[in-house]
């Protein structure tokens, strides 16, 4: 059976306290938040004296399921209600002890229930283990130290899906971009699920959270700078420091450049604009970040002929992984000489990169007549020169996959979307550059075309029914030359529907022709040639394939055959439109 008690607590004499005697024991009186307070005086282990005072709240002494002896302070200034918290923790180690209940679930319902600040540095604990940046080390915790406060939160158990879903609906309200809203949610997310890794809670719902959709709410879009564009840029980053210098701000001749500048300041500003052209053109033809920029030393260049480039430290580069970027020959020969004529050492750092660029790219962009925002809001940054990079690569023909590496991106849709221009594309051009398609001749060369309505039929290939079928020569008058192979058993036929007519037709595809007596029939078709029927003539077979075959390409070119001859299978196909 367990107990609850006050802990006594040696404490110095306020410096406001009364000494008295009483029963010959002595005791301090003081006033404290409004209260006279009392308490006996004793000596310290030390020898100095002190007043032993009860603590304000109740503390719990029990045993636990193992039979250990345990003291918790229970938080209650009441009687009462330390005794139910007693009761409540010896009931849970009684079902300990049954089986009723694992130790560790016991353990994480209390971390759960414990304060959430103390769960919050130990998981900015854990990110500094895991050696992140202090940029996302400081994010990760203000997004969720931001959550918390506006919320109310005071324990892991109450961060759960329905408080958190308000506080996102209220930035929907307030217009928090897509973005924002999904790094409050992946910041949450991945703060409970460190929590469940630990054992301080057993699951979380915050998974279930659905993400918004970037696509739909961009808040800033940037597009590629053109070749145009990018030369009137360079030209104004190297001039303009040197004519700001040189510009008079006021009186008659405001605007003017007409100032006087002392001979070693032309010099520092010139070389100031050696520097900005060397920067953006860094930036422009190897796609670095700006803080990769900012932290590239002189050692990390490599200038052997043929095969120049750039070593990332793991440690500087965004996914902390170390590349190897390849450098133009004629942008490695800038930097070449510009470490030359600074006289850098290796370790110092490539160039001097203002922490304004970002404002000194705008001027720039202004003084050359470049908008900010393009007609569709479009912005250009200093990352947006990232994205000409990629742009380029387009442009130039490159291979999706090798842009991708130049990129230095996982994923090739990230490079072909986010940071590839559609509008500078040149998609007309290659719509030029597609092969052409031409139509097959449909009438021979010594037959003038006829304008005749077309059947209904399907086209046949070598070996079956032309589907020119004005080609041929007639039967029966003439039928000296029936000896002759009208058509070429070789040409592939039109790739259009055919136009048969009441013409008289010739022999076509099947075998060599031979000669015969035509039919009464067939020399009345023949002088009639705006009849619906024309003829063909296959030679006399023991078997009835070549009457099949027939009949068959019959179907095929939708005409109705009659029958045939015994001697020569000459078939009457009779048209059915």
């Amino acid at each position: 059976m367990g107990t609850i008690f006050r802990r006594t607590e040696r404490r110095p004499i306020p410096q406001s306290a009364n000494i008295v005697e009483k029963a010959g024991k002595r005791f301090a009186r003081w006033h404290s938040r409004g209260r006279l307070r009392t308490a006996p005086v004793e000596v310290a282990p030390d020898g100095s004296e002190c007043v032993a005072v009860e603590s304000g709240t109740y503390v719990a002494k029990y045993r636990d399921h193992a039979g250990k002896v345990v003291e918790r302070s229970t938080g209650c200034r009441e009687e009462a209600t330390a005794r139910q918290k007693l009761a409540a923790w010896e009931r849970e180690e009684e079902q300990i002890r049954v089986g009723i209940l694992e130790p560790g679930q016991l353990a994480t319902a209390r971390s759960a229930a414990g304060s959430l600040e103390l769960h919050i540095t130990a998981y900015g604990q854990s990110l500094k283990a895991r050696a992140v940046s202090a940029v996302y080390l400081a994010n990760a915790l203000s997004a969720i130290r931001r959550v918390r406060d506006e919320l109310g939160l005071n324990s892991l158990k109450d961060l759960r899906r329905e408080k958190v879903e308000p506080w996102f609906a209220k930035a929907i309200a307030e217009k928090m971009g897509a973005r924002n809203r999904n790094h409050f949610r992946d910041s949450l997310t991945r703060f409970l699920n460190w929590c469940r890794e630990t054992g301080r809670i057993r699951e979380h719902d915050l998974g279930k959270l659905p993400k918004a959709d970037e696509r739909q709410d961009p808040k800033r879009t940037r597009r590629a700078l053109t070749e145009a564009e990018l030369g009137r840029l360079l030209a104004v980053a190297r001039s303009r420091p040197l004519e700001e210098a040189r510009t008079i701000r006021r009186g008659e001749d405001k605007g003017k450049l007409s100032a006087e500048v002392r001979p070693e300041v032309v010099t520092h500003l010139e070389e100031l604009g050696r520097e900005r052209v060397l920067i953006y053109r860094t930036l422009v033809f190897t796609g670095l970040r700006l803080n990769e920029l900012r932290t590239l030393a002189v050692a990390q260049l490599d200038f052997t002929p043929g095969a120049e480039l750039i070593r990332l430290e793991a440690k500087n580069e965004k996914n902390r992984a170390g590349s190897t970027i390849p450098l133009r020959s004629d942008l490695a020969g800038e930097l070449r000489d510009w470490i030359a004529a600074k006289r850098l050492p290796a370790s110092a750092r490539l160039f001097t990169v203002p922490a304004g660029l970002r404002r000194i790219l705008d001027r720039d962009l202004e003084a050359a007549g470049i908008p900010k925002r393009d007609e569709r809001k479009r912005t250009v940054d200093v990352h947006a020169l990232r994205t000409t990079f990629g742009t380029m690569l387009s442009t130039t023909g490159t291979a999706p996959r090798t842009a991708q590496a130049a990129m230095r991106h996982s994923d090739i849709k990230l490079t072909m979307g986010i940071y590839t221009d559609p509008k500078l594309l040149e998609v007309r051009e290659a719509l030029e550059r597609l092969p052409g398609m031409r139509i097959p001749s449909e009438v021979d060369k010594g037959s003038p075309p006829t304008k005749t309505p077309p059947a209904r039929g399907k086209t046949m290939q070598n070996g079956a029914l032309s589907g020119n079928v004005r080609q041929s020569a007639e039967i029966g008058a003439g039928s000296e030359r029936t000896g002759e192979n009208p058509t070429n058993v070789n040409e592939k036929a039109p790739v259009t529907s055919p136009d048969i007519t009441g013409a008289s037709v010739g022999l076509a595809g099947f075998e060599p022709t031979t000669s015969c007596t035509p039919s009464k029939r067939a020399s009345q078709a023949a002088l009639q040639p705006d009849c619906d029927r024309f003829f063909l003539v296959a030679p006399d077979r023991s078997d009835n394939r070549s009457s099949r075959s027939l009949r068959g390409m019959c179907r095929l070119v939708g005409v109705r055959p009659s029958k045939p001859s015994p001697k020569l299978r000459l078939l009457a196909l009779h048209t059915l439109s």
